[in-house]
Formats: C-alpha cells, sequence, structure tokens
C-alpha cells in the first residue's frame, strides 16, 4: 500500500503595475522535486487610467488563484527604487494584498536579498545568477522570459526552499 505523493503549490507574485510577475509551482514533500506549473506576466496599459489598471490586476489575479488553487503565495516585498515609481508598486502590491485576503491565502513576504539567498546562497547575486537558478531548480532547458515571470517564480521557489 503506497500513500499518495503530497504537493503543495505555491504560487509567487512579483508585484508590479505596468507588469506584474506569475509563477506556479508545485512542490512534491519529502523530495527535493519542483514542478513548474505556469508563469507569465499580468500586463496594464501605461496609458490606461490608474484605477482602470488596478482593476485589471485585481480581476485577473482573482483568475490566477482560482485557476491555481495554490496553498499559500509569496510575494516579493517592496524594494524602494524611484520615489514616483515606488508608490504605483506599492498601490498594485496593496492590490496584490486584498485580493490574497479575500481567499484567506496563507501569505510569505520576502525580499530581494531573501530570494538571491535561497536561490543562490549569495544576497547579492545577480539578476542572471537568480534567473540560472530559476532555470536549474525547475529543469527547465531556458531561463523563463519575461525577468517578471521568472522574478515571481523565484519567489516561489525561495518561499519553498525557506519553509
Amino acid at each position: 500500500m503506497g500513500g499518495s505523493v503530497k504537493k503543495q503549490r505555491v504560487l509567487g507574485l512579483d508585484p508590479g503595475l505596468a507588469r506584474l510577475g506569475f509563477g506556479a509551482i508545485d512542490c512534491i514533500e519529502k523530495s527535493d522535486r519542483l514542478e513548474p506549473i505556469d508563469f507569465g506576466i499580468i500586463q496594464t496599459p501605461p496609458k490606461q487610467a490608474l484605477g482602470r489598471r488596478l482593476q485589471t490586476i485585481y480581476n485577473d489575479l482573482h483568475a490566477l488563484v482560482d485557476r491555481f488553487q495554490p496553498d499559500c503565495v509569496a510575494v516579493e516585498k517592496l524594494f524602494f527604487y524611484r520615489m514616483g515609481n515606488t508608490i504605483l508598486v506599492a498601490q498594485a502590491r496593496g492590490v496584490v494584498l486584498l485580493v490574497l485576503a479575500q481567499y484567506d491565502l496563507p501569505l510569505v513576504e520576502l525580499t530581494p536579498a531573501q530570494v538571491k539567498q535561497a536561490l543562490t546562497g549569495y544576497g547579492n547575486a545577480s539578476k542572471t545568477d537568480v534567473q540560472d537558478a530559476v532555470a536549474r531548480e525547475l529543469s527547465l532547458d531556458t531561463v523563463p522570459k519575461p525577468d517578471d515571470a521568472a522574478d515571481a517564480l523565484a519567489v516561489a521557489i525561495a518561499a519553498w526552499l525557506q519553509r
């Protein structure tokens, strides 16, 4: 009598207003195996009104959560670049947190340095090093594109590795 293989599905999110990256992975319990499910971006038009852009993120994120049925969600914490951009990303991130709260999903928040440390062993690793680690951890032949999707997969993997 064999037991069923337990999987935990993690949805990783890299918040942004213009492009919000997402990546879903299945983590096989009691093994080091990770399986990519899907990845991509939610994109909003730059000339569209802010409210409409946030509504697109809200609606599309609901659709992603319904589609993937994650056990937990990992979100990259806000990192400050330029103040104007940071405010817009923070607004998009607020929508993300609202949607996750509506589903009562467990949330893991990681800084960019924590993600880099988990995937490469070095908190100041380059973007290329992190993307190569994502491809390696998920047994992919190429680095996932676009970058926002690869970043979201990195967040999901890091959350799993830090469990």
